[in-house]
């Protein structure tokens, strides 16, 4: 374990935040609380005694050098990460620390495997965007079906969320997805991202019990799209989403998020049904849970954890998946998280 390490948390006061700082201290760190509003900072810190509180803009790299320093690695949790992520990121790699983050955004995630691959490898030091509810598990789930296996035929992920009420970063990075995708769908087939207009459609999808066969809005992209296809070699990648959860999510007036039990999560539930064909083969693997925002925060702070003690795979942008033992980590991740491959 790498308990008593300081770990840096971009975005500490926000809602996704908030959850990996406590994460953080429940597993022993020593989190360094940074962000952009210095007040909201200090009012998460009153109640954290003795953490530590950097102030930092994404426009400032000598601040978010103070912020990083002495950290053994950095979470960003500060959405929209099209405006975050490579600021931090380039912080870690000065520092010459991992970073971690928990972007749900297509783009932005493409832009750190473009941009930052041949920089982090030279900085020898790992970065690992998506590494959340959306990306991280299904590339985990994923991986794990597959076994020693990079190639497969098809990936079929299936979000059997209750309900979605969208977080103020959640509707942030989405706008700026949609702007720079000029309003236009997107999905992965043909192996690579595909624009187009056009109605996307609702199908059926059999969860396993107790959710069973539900309507699912068929083409709903997620970040899957981005990590699967980063190490295996699968020509078709989509996603689904609960008709519910999709329409709580596009309305305007969807309240954000409740609490409603003590660790501050949502009554929110979820299944990760994960279909992946392979020759005449179908093997499937699922996650269910509770709370999307929640539950990203033992996925951030695992991997965290692996990074510092030496259970990672390779350096430079990589997905969850590539980077480490995908089955290993979904079995650490019990306590929040039932797992059936």
């Amino acid at each position: 374990m790498s308990a008593g390490q300081t770990v840096a948390v971009y975005g500490a006061y926000g809602h996704t935040g908030r959850f990996v700082v406590a994460e953080l201290i429940a597993r022993g760190f020593v989190p360094v609380l940074s962000g952009r509003d210095a007040d909201k900072l200090r009012e998460l810190a009153a109640s954290l005694p003795g953490v530590e509180v950097r102030p930092a803009s994404v426009d400032d790299p000598a601040a978010l050098d103070r912020a990083l320093a002495g950290a053994a690695a950095v979470i960003n949790s500060a959405g929209p990460f099209a405006a975050t992520a490579a600021p931090v990121i380039e912080a870690a790699l000065r520092a010459g620390i991992p970073y971690v983050d928990v972007a749900a955004e297509i783009e932005a995630n493409l832009d750190t495997f473009a941009r930052f691959a041949e920089p982090a490898r030279a900085a020898d030091t790992a970065v690992l965007p998506a590494m959340a509810f959306f990306g991280g598990l299904g590339d985990l789930l994923v991986s794990a079906a597959l076994g020693d296996r990079t190639t497969a035929d098809e990936v079929h992920v299936a979000y059997g969320l209750s309900s979605w009420h969208p977080t103020a970063g959640t509707r942030a990075g989405g706008a700026i997805s949609r702007r720079r995708r000029e309003g236009r769908n997107v999905r992965y087939t043909k192996g690579r991202l595909e624009y187009g207009d056009g109605t996307r459609p609702t199908v059926k999808w059999s969860f396993p019990e107790p959710l069973g066969v539900r309507d699912v809005i068929g083409d709903f992209t997620m970040a899957d799209v981005v990590t699967v296809p980063s190490h295996l070699a699968v020509p078709e990648v989509r996603t689904y989403m609960a008709v519910e959860a999709a329409r709580d999510v596009a309305a305007p007036d969807t309240p954000a998020p409740a609490a409603a039990d003590e660790r501050g999560r949502s009554a929110q539930t979820f299944l990760v049904d994960v279909l992946v064909r392979s020759g005449g083969e179908e093997l499937r693997a699922t996650a269910s849970g509770r709370d999307i925002y929640a539950v990203s925060a033992p996925l951030a702070v695992e991997a965290v954890d692996r990074l510092l003690t030496g259970r990672s795979r390779t350096v430079g942008v990589a997905s969850a998946g590539a980077m480490f033992d995908a089955p290993d980590f979904l079995r650490a991740l019990s306590a929040d998280l039932s797992v059936e491959l």
